[in-house]
């Protein structure tokens, strides 16, 4: 499954996403703690928007951003 992420587009594979660079393919994970602030609805199943196993969890494509459920906000990957 294809990913847009920023600048380029993340592989999801086996709960990691990899990305093309310089011949190799890299993870492509999220560093430290971005909350997404002004987000008013939950995801979920059915929820409309594309969810991709990432991990122990479930990152939901949103506005060209994957969205994860974090104690009680959601944040960007």
């Amino acid at each position: 499954m294809a990913v847009p992420h920023g600048d380029h587009v993340d592989y999801a594979h086996d709960g990691h996403l990899h990305r093309p660079h310089d011949g190799h393919v890299d993870e492509c994970e999220a560093t430290g703690h971005t909350r997404h602030n002004d987000h008013p609805h939950r995801h979920g199943a059915g929820c409309g928007h594309v969810s991709v196993p990432h991990g122990d969890h479930v990152d939901y494509v949103h506005d060209g951003c994957r969205h994860a459920a974090h104690e009680d906000h959601w944040d960007e990957h």
